[in-house]
């Protein structure tokens, strides 16, 4: 294969590796969380925890839906691994914003990891709403990984159809 065969095709991957990036970053770049270890310290003592939260992945996904309805604005959060008190909620300037911290589940003594891709600590993500909301009236569950958030929307914003008189 000559020189001219090789670079095109080098090229080509380079490309192709290029629009996937694009794509990834496009369809998922908000779902990008950033990961902040929890310093549980006392007097210098570094447990398991600690150790095992620092070498973990600093970013993570955290993919959401957002979806409209007339009266209000869905949001599910996938965030697996999570008690529900793990989750802080509010709303500001239409925005939800979700904070939690994301644990250690199990101290392992034994073993090396191979593989670390799960991120641990505290996290904040912040998830533009379509509508305004009433903060006062949400609620939120959560199961099987996914923080389910029903916002109902404010007065202002709810549709209401408008008569035609003949």
């Amino acid at each position: 294969m000559d020189t001219t065969a090789i670079r095109q095709r080098m090229h080509r991957a380079m490309d192709s590796l290029a629009e996937g990036w694009s794509h990834l970053a496009q369809r998922a770049g908000q779902a990008l969380t950033r990961f902040h270890p929890v310093r549980h310290r006392t007097e210098g003592v570094d447990t398991p925890r600690e150790r095992h939260e620092r070498a973990g992945a600093t970013w993570g996904l955290l993919a959401a839906e957002v979806s409209d309805h007339a009266d209000e604005v869905v949001v599910e959060l996938e965030a697996p691994g999570m008690d529900p008190e793990d989750f802080d909620l509010h709303v500001a300037d239409d925005t939800l914003v979700v904070r939690g911290e994301k644990r250690v589940e199990e101290e392992r003594d034994e073993g090396r990891f191979h593989i670390m891709e799960r991120a641990f600590g505290t996290f904040e993500r912040a998830i533009p709403l379509p509508a305004p909301v009433d903060e006062a009236a949400a609620k939120a569950r959560y199961r099987k990984g996914v923080l389910r958030v029903s916002l109902p929307k404010s007065a202002q914003a709810r549709q209401r159809r408008i008569a035609v008189e003949s």
